[in-house]
């Protein structure tokens, strides 16, 4: 393998497909990332077992086509720290991969290209193409409720339903739920139901961007695998039965509530500082048009706020982890935000004024 390329045209897919190198590896050679050259195509892969990546990318002249496996975080620093507009020509010599540039040169080890891993292909049932803004902007809204290392093994990720012109995410990590759901122009014969993990989410965001150009989707059994342009992602999916989340949306609340967005958040952030650091619990005192929201830690130091709001239904004092609130109104991208409550043991619903695309659940505190 032998081949010159300009530092920019190799470093965008590599910081990508680097993304999902994992630093501490069982396997030594998933620390690496494969590099083919094929015609005057280049790509980059890069894998933990359980996602995928594959960027592709251009060479500026290839000497000799080949294949090579080598260290992912290495090979990226390297290229970021050689000058803008450099042309980089790697060539695996010996057994090790040569990197040269300018009066630089840099030789890494490499492995043997059969020990990487092929993340086999699993026949998609199903082929689906969507827009990347809306996938992007579903993900966005919802993704910050996914639980982290639960237990529950299936609330460490995203499911994403698709039905017939719908397109549906849904998170969530036993505390609080995000939905959020846009029409788009597919047909499927029924209803599709995934949950893809934590890590394949975030890095499937990252190739995302806001425009209406499409994402292709290819839907498995195990797997599913997303085409953006130069890139093929590839996840496999969570085996489980995500919650029935329509049982946890509340529908009775009678007690509405419709406030500033970016007002709210900043008193409630503000509140938190002298909220107990391991529950972050804060008390709100709705009354007609004042919000007052309450904190206090074991040190007895309290913070309280009044927050005019528009309500006028009867009185009412429930509790929350402040930092759920927070999350919420931190991606509602709308100016006001209307919250629905029932009692101070049910779920609060938050939501744009009048029902947007994206709900929100938060669960109550016993303060």
């Amino acid at each position: 393998m032998k081949f010159s390329i300009s530092r920019e045209a190799l470093l965008r897919p590599l910081t990508l497909v680097a993304g999902v190198v994992e630093r501490r590896q069982t396997l030594p050679v998933l620390s690496n990332v494969l590099i083919q050259v094929e015609g005057d195509q280049v790509s980059l892969t890069g894998t933990d077992l359980e996602v995928e990546l594959i960027g592709r990318t251009v060479a500026s002249q290839v000497d000799q086509p080949g294949a090579a496996t080598v260290p992912a975080r290495k090979l990226m620093d390297i290229c970021k720290s050689l000058p803008d507009q450099s042309e980089i020509h790697l060539a695996v010599e010996d057994g090790r991969a040569v990197l040269r540039s300018g009066r630089s040169r840099f030789t890494l080890s490499t492995l043997p290209v059969a020990e990487f891993p092929n993340i086999e292909d699993a026949d998609g049932s199903q082929e689906l193409s969507v827009p990347r803004g809306t996938l992007k902007h579903l993900i966005e809204a919802t993704s910050f409720a996914m639980a982290q290392q639960d237990v529950r093994y299936y609330l460490n990720g995203m499911l994403i339903e698709i039905q017939s012109n719908l397109l549906r995410t849904v998170a969530t990590d036993g505390h609080r739920l995000a939905m959020c759901s846009r029409p788009v122009e597919v047909a499927v014969s029924q209803s599709q139901k995934l949950i893809v993990p934590r890590k394949g989410i975030l890095e499937l965001s990252r190739l995302l961007d806001d425009s209406d150009e499409p994402v292709s989707l290819t839907l498995g059994s195990t797997h599913v695998r997303a085409h953006t342009g130069d890139f093929t992602f590839t996840s496999k999916l969570i085996d489980g039965k995500f919650p029935d989340y329509e049982r946890v949306v509340p529908r009775n609340g009678d007690k509405v509530l419709i406030a500033e967005r970016a007002e709210l958040r900043q008193v409630l952030s503000r509140t938190a500082i002298l909220s107990n650091e391991k529950y972050r619990g804060v008390r709100l005192y709705l009354e007609e048009n004042n919000l007052k929201v309450m904190a206090n830690n074991p040190e007895q130091e309290e913070a309280e706020e009044n927050v005019a709001v528009e309500y006028n239904g009867t009185a009412m004092e429930v509790g929350f982890n402040v930092g759920y609130l927070v999350d919420v109104l931190s991606v509602l991208s709308v100016d006001r935000v209307q919250v629905t409550l029932a009692d101070p043991n049910s779920s609060a619903l938050l939501e744009e004024p009048g029902g947007g695309d994206a709900l929100y659940v938060v669960m109550p505190m016993r303060l």
